[in-house]
């Protein structure tokens, strides 16, 4: 039997942490934190196939968790989602720049949202 790929959920609020794992939890073993310090330890901790990370957050925001994440030998290579109300074409350019490889606008799609996973997934098994 094949293992679950493991996502995890990094937001701020929790009803969009409900709606993702609703979305997603019946496909991939999920994980999820609520602010960018406790992303990076998970990261560190779980090891995920993939990462949905906000960028606005209070304490820590997306581009600084990147930025730590690409940095770390343990986490460099772990494919990044920016999942953001963030619209602005600056703000994506930035994200992606910092080593996203993918950059999600809320409100977003559901079936988008998990082809998007799935063929990062697959490139990540290409790398």
């Amino acid at each position: 039997m094949d293992k679950k790929h493991s996502v995890l959920i990094v937001d701020d609020e929790p009803a969009n942490i409900r709606v993702l794992s609703h979305i997603l939890g019946a496909e991939y073993k999920l994980y999820a934190v609520t602010n960018g310090t406790d992303a990076i330890a998970a990261a560190e901790k779980y090891l995920p196939d993939i990462i949905l990370l906000d960028i606005i957050m209070p304490d820590m925001d997306g581009y600084d968790v990147i930025t730590v994440l690409k940095r770390s030998e343990k986490t460099k290579g772990i494919p990044v989602i920016f999942l953001t109300a963030k619209v602005d074409p600056e703000d994506e350019s930035r994200g992606l720049e910092l080593g996203a490889d993918d950059y999600v606008f809320k409100p977003f799609s559901g079936g988008l949202l998990l082809k998007r996973i799935k063929m990062h997934l697959l490139l990540g098994g290409l790398k």
